[in-house]
């Protein structure tokens, strides 16, 4: 392994008093990050209520529309870390921007023609989520250059609250737009959020070297390199596993929630937005308390801890009923949003500390490959359920196979581990 050059540094490695808003590019991914999640809080929104309201698709259409989102984890998941290990991260983010852009403006203009169709949905949201793992995968492995592996946990977590805040607003105005607007032109807000996004990357003026290529070494042997430091790591295979199998019945229970809250409830759209808000402050809460709880708990309790803790929330959605439940039902999102956000920082920062620098696109490539990768398979086997059995009963089965997610990372040495390791060895 190379040492990296001057140019390949934090440009501002030691941040003032304040922490890294003092870190000018940090600032300015920190913005062009914030305004890219709040579009994406109205698409995940607005993408499916047009499927299910617009174009009336049934419970496997709608589920199928999920995996779409997500199977591109499948299909270039492993390459894509080979791939942008060998670019530069700033590059890859912006070119991702613009296509998605694109891709999500094409669909107010099929509504304005009165030619939009399920085809074009499963289309654009293909197109979206491929550039979205290429996006992912560079943002992932950027953030320790950009800042160096000593702020990590402050950079995550600043990252994190902000998503978060996104989250509290995003659905909410979405859920307004769509009613005001309709799905198809409350999708064009996103759209230009990602523009936004892409303008504040090519702000930031700290440039990346491209690395030099191994001789002797092609695309497979790199993406053996990344598999080999995942798979041959307990402590990272075990997050990995609970990880996996917590978006697998997660994603189940995903597809199929929306055709519960809109079609079998009867909700409008702004109602349905305001639900989703009011989960994502404990996701605002989980974030700026994410380093005290690791702290109080040790950062591998505080792993498995997470983990059971948004897994036992799902119950409450398979017995909705309108009237007072919805607020039972709101802060139950509270609660298991801050969880997500604590469980995700923590094991997060963890993975980007451990990793090499060389391998860190390949070691972020392989795990959203096996994590997300199973995402299309859980909206699938939702959509299918939600067909067979029933929106409720799908839930039901979603929430009890949800419950031994924590188990790979409880049963492993991380149950007892205060402190994780920053070094494989």
């Amino acid at each position: 392994m190379t040492s990296a050059s001057p140019a390949d540094l934090p440009t501002d490695p030691t941040p003032r008093r304040g922490g890294l808003w003092h870190h000018a590019d940090f600032r300015r991914l920190w913005i062009g990050d914030t305004a890219s999640q709040f579009g994406t809080m109205i698409t995940m929104l607005a993408l499916p209520l047009l499927a299910v309201t617009g174009l009336h698709a049934s419970p496997f259409e709608a589920g199928l529309l999920a995996a779409c989102e997500t199977i591109a984890f499948l299909i270039v998941g492993l390459p894509a870390g080979a791939w942008v290990d060998r670019m530069r991260h700033r590059g890859v983010m912006i070119v991702n921007d613009l296509i998605r852009a694109a891709a999500l403006s094409s669909l107010p203009v099929a509504a304005a023609m009165d030619a939009l169709s399920m085809g074009q949905l499963y289309l654009v949201a293909l197109v979206v989520g491929s550039c979205t793992v290429f996006f992912d995968v560079a943002y992932q492995s950027y953030l320790p250059r950009l800042v160096g592996r000593e702020h990590l946990v402050e950079g995550n977590a600043k990252l994190q609250a902000s998503q978060s805040v996104a989250q509290i607003a995003g659905p909410g105005v979405g859920g307004l737009l769509v009613q005001a607007l309709t799905a198809p032109f409350a999708l064009l807000l996103n759209a230009v959020t990602l523009l936004w996004s892409a303008g504040w990357l090519a702000r930031i003026q700290h440039r990346e070297v491209v690395p030099e290529p191994v001789p002797g070494t092609n695309l497979r042997t790199q993406i053996a390199e990344g598999l080999r430091f995942v798979v041959g790591h307990r402590l990272l295979r075990s997050i990995v596993l609970t990880t996996a199998l917590s978006n697998l019945f997660g994603a189940m229970s995903s597809a199929v929630l929306l055709i519960l809250l809109a079609r079998d409830l009867g909700l409008a759209a702004g109602t349905i937005g305001l639900l989703m808000s009011a989960g994502a402050v404990g996701g605002l809460l989980g974030a700026l308390g994410a380093r005290r709880i690791a702290g109080r708990l040790g950062q591998g309790p505080t792993i498995w801890i997470g983990a059971l803790v948004l897994s036992t929330f799902a119950f409450v959605p398979p017995f909705l009923q309108r009237g007072w439940m919805l607020w039972a039902y709101a802060a139950s999102n509270v609660l298991c949003f801050a969880a997500t956000v604590v469980y995700n920082i923590t094991q997060v920062s963890f993975r980007q500390a451990l990793c090499p620098e060389h391998l860190l696109g390949r070691m972020n490539a392989t795990i959203r490959f096996v994590v997300w990768g199973i995402l299309p398979i859980g909206g699938l086997l939702g959509g299918a359920m939600g067909s067979w059995l029933g929106v409720r009963d799908a839930l039901l089965v979603a929430a009890v196979g949800g419950m031994v997610a924590f188990l790979p990372a409880y049963l492993s040495p991380l149950r007892r581990m205060r402190e994780l390791p920053t070094e494989p060895g």
